[in-house]
């Protein structure tokens, strides 16, 4: 079986083709603006590299949540009728409605279509330091698993914690989809994993390879895929980086 492709859309946004599925991350298609919230006001910068237009048909989004605008746009939102299925968590999928599809942590869904077979198992996260959860919401990851292939881990928005951890000691992952870019929407809080937390996950999925996300975009956004690439280099590990080129099917395998 050929390696999975990943295309870049944007912030938290990538398609993910893998044994004939396609996937796509918390869909972003809006261009700049701001979206105001209880406590702050969120300012997207960049434009996506595709309009949702441009993507097709997807059997599944993966939502790793619906409360924020950085992972769920307008745009997003309007797409999200299209997909043939919208996992998410227990919560957002009662707020959405329609064809979306709550899983808690550990807990799996299946996507099937001529004789093909794709597992799909909800992971923890953690949008934040312990105690975050009443502000910032339930958050989810997902792991993807498919015949012939080694899984795929999306982290959603988590900074590294136990629960990531324990992604590590059940999945073997080949390909680890890692939203990093150190969120701060409270004063020094990260919100998303920072440089030191995406090599923690690096050194725990030890023979993966490492394609970031969800660094560029927005404004809170405080470190860069540059910062990432950077202290991968300075530890010697850059060589396990994947950095997606906007727009473009990239065909990412586990290092060799």
């Amino acid at each position: 079986m050929s390696a999975p492709r990943f295309t870049l859309i944007g912030g938290p946004t990538a398609l993910i083709e893998v044994a004939g599925f396609r996937l796509l991350t918390d869909p972003t298609f809006d261009g700049p603006g701001d979206y105001p919230l209880p406590h702050v006001t969120l300012t997207k910068t960049g434009h996506p590299a595709l309009a949702a237009a441009d993507i097709g048909a997807v059997d599944a989004v993966l939502l790793s949540h619906d409360q924020h605008a950085d992972n769920l746009d307008h745009g997003g939102r309007d797409f999200l009728p299209k997909a043939g299925r919208v996992l998410t968590t227990e919560v957002g999928a009662r707020r959405l409605g329609g064809n979306a599809q709550g899983l808690k942590p550990w807990q799996s869904a299946e996507l099937t279509a001529n004789g093909r077979r794709l597992r799909i198992t909800a992971t923890p996260a953690r949008h934040g330091p312990a105690g975050i959860e009443p502000l910032a919401g339930d958050v989810v990851g997902f792991v993807i698993e498919a015949d012939g292939t080694r899984p795929i881990y999306v982290t959603g928005d988590t900074v590294w914690y136990d629960g990531v951890a324990e992604v590590a000691r059940r999945f073997k992952a080949g390909v680890v989809l890692l939203f990093a870019g150190s969120a701060q929407t409270r004063g020094a809080i990260h919100l998303t994993m920072d440089v030191n937390d995406a090599i923690e996950t690096a050194h725990h999925f030890p023979d993966a390879a490492i394609v970031p996300v969800h660094c560029e975009g927005w404004a809170h956004f405080r470190q860069t895929c540059a910062d990432l690439a950077a202290a991968f280099k300075a530890l010697g590990i850059d060589g396990r980086l994947r950095m997606l080129p906007p727009g473009v099917a990239t065909e990412v395998a586990a290092p060799q």
